[in-house]
Order: structure tokens, then C-alpha cells, then sequence
């Protein structure tokens, strides 16, 4: 017996989905509510089981447990604090988290719905949580409950661009303790030593990335905050700095330059991610590219200064990987974050297609008879 069709959605059902997504708060280590809304819609598409898993990751699977292939769509599904009013406006969807990453995720749950999928591969949509902290306690989750053969991130890219890589990053944060002095005398203060501690970090990574032209090749340091106080016996001043890193980078070496240049500071660090950079050779890569193709478009492809859960998964999985997902990412955390729906449209369809094209390729080479 032939399994049943799948359903085939239009764009009045997908706007609808997503615009329901997107108003529903999910701040990062907030989301049960619209995890739960979420599991509710896998049900209503189709899905063959969906539910919470022990983090609140929202989990639709469609195809058999036994199933010899597994296409991994990871998307998540907290966002950034700051509300911004759901309402659409000449044609573009506001909202927080319209386009980081609700998105991505919404063309993820739709497309994977419409998609006729043989019987020896399975399809895996879920919407993690903390992808927004530092922690990526969702992805880190669902790296243990699943294995993946090929995996799609859901990110901001374009609908017609393909994100092959992300750079690493590091947290750092420095703090020191010194007696209070008079602001005329030689000593130098707490903040002052924050300062400088910051200036030396800025010339490590200058100094690393002379002669490095591409950003993705380069460290990218932030200086996140800087704060001082004082009781009036001791004063203190901290400051936390973000570095963006680039691939094969020696994260040890960093570590105790910097913890050097602290002297009798405190220096500490977390949120280590190494950075992932994918090709262009798999089947993945190829049935994405050519549903761009189809559509009209010419695929471009990106690699990303940030961080993803790509940097999370890929090493554990060691999978074709690659981020997908409607929409311009310079909108990420900002007040005017706002997704064209005509965008998100195209995306469906061509990720649709695309999926269509790699599970039935995989088929014919798992079962060649197929």
C-alpha cells in the first residue's frame, strides 16, 4: 500500500502558521508555550509523532524509527528580549523572531509536511530552545537523542542563498579587586585595568589578523560590557568581551595570552564554540542549490561571522550540514526585525522541492531497485 499523500499547503495556510508562531513569546529560556503550539501544528500537518522532549525542544518526526536515512531540520525557537507588535505591513511579517528564527523554522515544519517521503527515510523538524544563549541547551539535546546523515540549520539567509559556515566564539570575563587610591595619585584604578585589559585584547587580534583579508579568517572581538564600583575602601570593574574566531584556530593558545595579559586579575572563560565551515560536494548542497535553480533564482552561498548550532552539532554528527531559511539576518535583534511573506513563500516551496529531490535520491541509493 502506497503511504498517503502528503498534504499540499498554500500560501494562506503558511502565513497563517507563521504569523501564529511568531506571536507567541519564546525568549530564550521562555519557550514551553510556543514549543507546545508547535507540537500541536506537527499533529495538524501530518506528522507521524510530535512532542516535548526533556528540555522542551519541539520534535515532529515523519517516517519510521527504523528508517536507514535521517535528514535532521534543526531550527530554534527562543528569540532576544525586546517586543515588537505582530502585524504585517506591506506584505512584510513584523515581530520578534520573525526572522531569527521562526522562519526558518515555520519553512522547516511546512516543507518537511509536503514532502512524499519513501519508506527508508526519516524526516526530524525540531525547534530548539537556548540557541539564543550561550548554553545551546536544545541542540546539545537533540545531538544526544538523534543521529543525523544530513541536517539543515535554520538561519537567515535568503531564500535564495545557502550558508555553508559559521565562525567560533569565546566568552571572556575580567575582574579585578584593587584599595581605593586617590584618583591624583600614580596608582592606577580598577577601571582603568579593565580598560587596558580590553586594549590588549583588541591588539592580540589585530595584531593575529594582519594580513588576513576575509572576515571569516579573522578574530572579531566585542567588548560586551564594562562596569565599575566602589565602596570606598575597595573598587572593582569587570568586562566581558566576545570574540568571533575563525576555523582551526588554536582556542588554548587565546586562552593564556589572555589570562597573561590579565596579571593579577581574574580572567574566565566560557560559550566556547569551535567555527564549522561546510562545502558544496554533497547531495544536500546539490538538491538545495538546484531547487534555488528552479525557482529563478541563482543560489549564492555565505559563510557567517556569527555563531549557530551548526558550531554545536557538526562536530558530534560529522554530517553534511548546511543553514537555510528566508530573510535578511542584518534585521537579526533589531526593532525593525520584519520577514517579506513573499520571501517565506518561495522559501516553502523551494526547500519543499529540494527535500523531495535529496529523499528521493537517497532512496534510489539505499535501494537501487526503489
Amino acid at each position: 500500500m502506497n503511504p498517503p499523500s502528503p498534504p499540499q499547503l498554500d500560501d494562506s495556510r503558511c502565513i497563517q502558521f507563521l504569523e501564529n508562531l511568531v506571536s507567541i513569546p519564546s525568549l530564550s529560556g521562555d519557550e514551553k508555550a510556543a514549543a507546545e503550539f508547535l507540537v500541536d501544528q506537527f499533529q495538524e500537518l501530518g506528522f507521524d509523532s510530535s512532542y516535548l522532549d526533556s528540555v522542551n525542544n519541539a520534535v515532529g518526526i515523519r517516517g519510521r524509527s527504523e528508517a536507514k536515512i535521517t535528514i535532521m531540520l534543526l531550527g530554534h525557537i527562543d528569540t532576544v528580549p525586546g517586543h515588537i507588535p505582530v502585524r504585517i505591513e506591506n506584505g512584510e511579517l513584523y515581530g520578534r523572531g520573525s526572522v531569527d528564527a521562526k522562519g526558518s523554522l515555520a519553512t522547516f515544519a511546512l516543507a518537511a509536511a509536503q514532502v512524499t517521503l519513501p519508506p527508508d527515510i526519516r524526516l526530524v523538524v525540531a525547534g530548539a530552545v537556548e540557541e539564543e544563549s550561550a548554553t545551546s541547551k536544545g541542540a546539545r539535546q537533540i545531538a544526544r537523542d538523534f543521529t543525523a546523515d544530513y541536517c539543515l540549520i535554520g538561519e537567515p539567509s535568503s531564500a535564495a542563498a545557502i550558508t555553508l559556515g559559521y565562525k567560533g566564539r569565546i566568552l571572556v570575563e575580567y575582574h579585578h579587586r584593587v584599595a581605593m587610591a586617590h584618583s591624583a595619585g600614580p596608582e592606577k584604578s580598577a577601571a582603568e585595568l579593565a580598560a587596558e585589559f580590553w586594549q590588549r585584547t583588541r591588539e592580540y587580534c589585530d595584531e593575529f589578523n594582519h594580513n588576513k583579508n576575509r572576515l571569516f579568517e579573522q578574530l572579531l572581538p566585542s567588548l560586551r560590557s564594562i562596569n565599575s564600583q566602589s565602596d570606598g575602601l575597595d573598587a572593582t570593574a569587570s568586562c566581558k568581551i566576545g570574540i568571533r574566531l575563525p576555523p582551526d584556530f588554536d582556542i588554548d593558545d587565546l586562552r593564556a595570552k589572555l589570562t597573561d595579559d590579565a596579571g593579577a586579575g581574574q580572567v574566565t572563560f566560557h560559550g566556547y564554540e569551535a567555527a564549522h565551515q561546510s562545502d558544496r560536494s554533497h547531495q544536500l548542497c546539490r538538491a538545495l542549490a538546484g531547487a534555488i535553480r528552479e525557482s529563478g533564482k541563482r543560489p549564492t552561498y555565505k559563510l557567517k561571522t556569527g555563531t549557530a548550532d551548526m558550531n554545536v552539532v557538526a562536530p558530534i554528527w560529522k554530517c553534511p550540514i548546511l543553514a537555510y531559511g528566508p530573510g535578511d539576518s542584518s534585521l537579526d535583534h533589531t526593532p525593525n526585525e520584519r520577514l517579506p511573506l513573499s520571501e517565506f513563500n518561495t522559501a516553502v516551496k523551494i526547500l519543499t522541492k529540494a527535500l523531495n529531490r535529496l529523499a528521493t535520491t537517497l532512496n534510489t541509493a539505499v535501494d537501487p531497485a526503489g
